[in-house]
């Protein structure tokens, strides 16, 4: 029976925490919660929802992934994985479609934890991550250039091809003004890290300098030379502070299984992405992460998060990244963080109103950058075929299509791929004269190799690797292949199959039955313990007899002198 494994990093590193690290994991927190600001409101309108949804998420999603998480570092909130899932839910549901998906989320990414699948989800093929992510933020720099650019768009297509179709219309229509506010808050973000290198003040995010200057620039501008046309949150958005209180949506079966797809994937993307952040931090740490406990910490994160009126979470990288580099080691700066955005929310969210969209949008395209990992992109290209084809689908179909369905098919063929592989590794081979010690290495000790003649009328098959369906079918083509060949005695040499699946059962069960028919005896050679014990369960015993079957080829060729 499967035991529940929760074991919140929280409660163990307070057996030993003390005030030295409490002022490290202040000061952490309070820089990661400056930093998580901005992001988080611009997760929140990118996604098609209030900028303060998107800071609700970041504080108790925060809050609750600190509080019962299975890494000691990570930091829970909204991230830009979700903008496109997020928006295309309200799209086509509404927001409380989107609350209803995120709340069964939360609930799959629970199930997820409780039956320890965890080690297993960190185990998706690297090239489709790599395929998802970059394609994520191909499409987010796609959805900001209109307001980067302050282009007059009466709608914007969903689809992609569309969307840029769409824009090189409107081009005439950029608004200069919006636009140098849009690359200049690129620039401020990109060149900021390295204009203070050496500086205290360069702990300060880009991100926040940008949008600090750029609404001080658009107001100077608004009140001094007369520019009205850059547009910020508050032309768009009714900005409030007052604290949501809890709501439950009216919950039926016939909307429940309409979103059940959406909601596997908002739980599977959360899956990968925090388990992702919780090993990068392990990397730099030294410390190991209880996967299962971070599963069912962030599945609490997504139940608690859209009953306060947030959107889906799960571990952001950098954040998690900003909180190490600044000396955060225990859940407590990721807790401190989650009050640093609280009390801004409360008494600075008002301010957000004028901020410039375009700012907004020169953000987030740095975050697409950062987010497109286009090195490690193009280091695949060089990979096997198999590699870039998932790499390839997964992204196409990220971008022209959903993430929903990039990732079903781009699990679906790195499963054909490895099935493939797998079959790949596997080989049969007929022996039918003498059997060459110097291939016998395991066999050494069971006796005089040299002498290993097979007698006339007995021949030898030799399966290498895993007996599955693959591999069934490739020695069922061969013994095809020998039909004409009416030996006495066929011995099957199974000592390098690991395991044998239902396929291959089947195969070797035509394949006696067969040979029985023709008058000829199977006799199987160096079955493993698990293998035997799946053939005992399949009545081989009783097809073939347990005498012919053997523990090592000595035994077997004894056995096929007798029958000859």
């Amino acid at each position: 029976m499967t035991t529940l494994e929760f074991k919140p990093k929280l409660f163990s590193t307070m057996k030993t925490y003390n005030r030295k690290q409490f002022t490290t994991d202040l000061l952490a927190g309070i820089i990661v919660g400056i930093v998580a600001l901005p992001l988080a409101i611009a997760f929140g309108i990118a996604s098609g929802v209030t900028p303060e949804k998107g800071i609700i998420t970041a504080i108790v999603a925060g809050l609750i992934v600190s509080l019962f998480g299975g890494s000691k570092v990570q930091i829970g909130g909204p991230t830009g994985a979700f903008i496109i899932i997020i928006y295309g839910i309200i799209q086509q549901y509404g927001f409380e479609g989107l609350t209803i998906a995120t709340l069964l989320a939360g609930v799959f990414l629970i199930m997820f934890g409780v039956l320890h699948l965890g080690t297993i989800i960190k185990y998706i093929p690297y090239p489709i991550v790599v395929g998802f992510t970059s394609g994520i933020a191909l499409t987010i720099f796609t959805t900001q250039i209109k307001d980067l650019l302050g282009l007059s768009m009466a709608t914007v297509p969903s689809d992609f091809i569309e969307k840029w179709i769409a824009y090189i219309g409107a081009f005439p229509t950029i608004d200069w003004w919006s636009a140098g506010v849009g690359i200049a808050s690129v620039a401020v973000i990109a060149l900021w890290p390295k204009l203070t290198r050496h500086s205290a003040i360069g702990k300060l995010p880009g991100s926040l300098i940008a949008i600090i200057l750029m609404t001080i620039a658009a107001l100077l501008l608004k009140q001094y030379a007369g520019v009205m046309t850059i547009e910020t949150i508050g032309d768009r958005f009714s900005i409030s502070n007052q604290l949501p209180g809890a709501q439950v949506p009216s919950l039926t079966w016939d909307v429940i299984k309409g979103l059940v797809s959406p909601a596997i994937t908002i739980a599977i993307l959360g899956a990968i992405e925090s388990l992702l952040s919780a090993t990068v931090a392990d990397g730099v740490i030294g410390d190991r992460h209880n996967s299962n406990t971070e599963l069912i910490a962030q599945g609490i994160a997504n139940l608690a998060s859209p009953i306060f009126g947030g959107i889906p979470a799960t571990g952001a990288i950098a954040r998690t990244m900003t909180n190490i580099n600044n000396g955060g080691r225990t859940p407590v700066a990721g807790i401190i963080h989650a009050a640093v955005l609280l009390l801004i929310f409360l008494f600075l969210m008002p301010l957000a109103q004028y901020i410039p969209m375009a700012c907004l949008a020169g953000v987030l395209v740095i975050v697409s950058y950062n987010m497109s990992g286009w090195r490690s992109f193009t280091s695949i290209l060089k990979n096997p075929k198999s590699d870039v084809i998932v790499l390839w689908v997964t992204f196409l179909l990220t971008v022209i299509f959903d993430l929903t369905i990039a990732i079903e098919v781009g699990l679906i063929c790195a499963c054909l791929l490895f099935m493939r592989r797998m079959a790949e590794t596997t080989d049969v081979k007929v022996i039918s004269d003498e059997i060459n010690p110097e291939e016998e290495e395991s066999d050494f000790q069971l006796g005089n190799l040299e002498h290993l003649t097979i007698p006339k009328g007995v021949e030898v098959y030799e399966i290498n690797g895993p007996y599955f369906f693959g591999a069934g079918n490739k020695f069922e083509e061969i013994m095809g292949a020998l039909r004409h060949h009416r030996p006495k005695v066929r011995i099957i040499r199974m000592r390098k199959v690991p395991f044998v699946d239902s396929t291959g059962i089947h195969n070797l069960t035509n394949l006696c039955l067969m040979s029985q028919a023709e008058g000829i005896q199977v006799v199987l050679s160096g079955v493993n313990p698990t293998v035997q014990a799946v053939l005992h369960k399949a009545g081989f015993d009783t097809m073939l007899g347990e005498e012919n079957i053997c523990s090592h080829i000595n035994l077997a060729l004894e056995r096929a002198k007798q029958l000859v």
